[in-house]
């Protein structure tokens, strides 16, 4: 029976480091267990805009992106969760009105919200995409504006009980680290992404692996047979039925072969 494993990227596929690249052992794993015969998936929270070459060149089957707000099988698009427009506006009056700093994401691009004050880590993304040739510009304010999911940062100033609460019937908040959330409609998560991926081949969920490094990986577990955790997942590592390696020493390359992949 073919398996089907989904990876997270950051930290999981790359290193979480500046200029970091897919390890030669991951490809490696990737070239082989798709030769024999499985499937492999890519489950993010990027959009599809923030999904780049050194990732969609590995030959994945598919890509759950958005923490599920979209999903693609060889190609072509099974489900996208588009949020009214209505919704979208209110969000921004809110995140304004509690202060907290948010970048707004869609599979097409991103959008960034001038008439807020700004945060370190707001910058440091921005300045990244910028650097990439990726547009910047693109605003609350244009015509056009809409997301499919977002991330904030806040601090002392952010009234941040009030701003959960008050997004709660709409939206999932995953803590991400001090300061910073990502937020996702309800009810998508990457594991109803799952879920699609699976019920479009009529897979079990015993035949599926999922590997991630972090608590917003964690959704995940709950719709595969087995979680598994790199090395270098502090927080995700308790959750885990099983903890490969760092992704710098073969973490990928030891999971897959430990579970039959080649």
């Amino acid at each position: 029976m073919n398996k089907i494993m989904f990876f997270d990227i950051d930290g999981t596929l790359i290193p979480e480091k500046k200029g970091a690249k897919v390890p030669e052992s991951t490809i490696t794993a990737l070239e082989k267990a798709k030769k024999a015969g499985n499937l492999l998936f890519v489950n993010t929270g990027r959009p599809a805009v923030n999904v780049n070459e050194d990732i969609t060149s590995l030959g994945f089957n598919g890509f759950v992106y958005g923490c599920g707000t979209m999903v693609v099988c060889d190609g072509k698009e099974i489900f996208y969760k588009s949020i009214e427009k209505e919704l979208c506006d209110r969000t921004v009056k809110l995140i304004r009105e509690y202060d907290a700093v948010p970048m707004f994401e869609r599979r097409d691009g991103v959008f960034f919200d001038f008439e807020q004050r700004t945060l370190p880590m707001i910058t440091r993304i921005r300045d990244s995409f910028r650097a990439q040739g990726k547009n910047v510009d693109r605003c609350t304010s244009d015509a056009d504006f809409s997301f499919d999911k977002f991330i904030i940062c806040y601090d002392k100033h952010t009234n941040t009980d009030k701003l959960k609460s008050s997004l709660e019937n709409d939206f999932f908040w995953i803590h991400r680290g001090e300061g910073f959330a990502e937020i996702v409609p309800r009810p998508c998560s990457k594991a109803t992404g799952i879920g699609l991926v699976l019920e479009h081949y009529g897979m079990a969920s015993e035949n599926a692996f999922a590997i991630g490094d972090s608590l917003n990986d964690l959704p995940m577990f709950s719709a595969v047979g087995t979680g598994i955790a790199m090395g270098n997942g502090t927080d995700l590592i308790p959750h885990a039925q099983y903890v490969t390696d760092d992704v710098e020493k073969d973490g990928i390359y030891k999971a897959m072969e430990k579970f039959g992949f080649f």
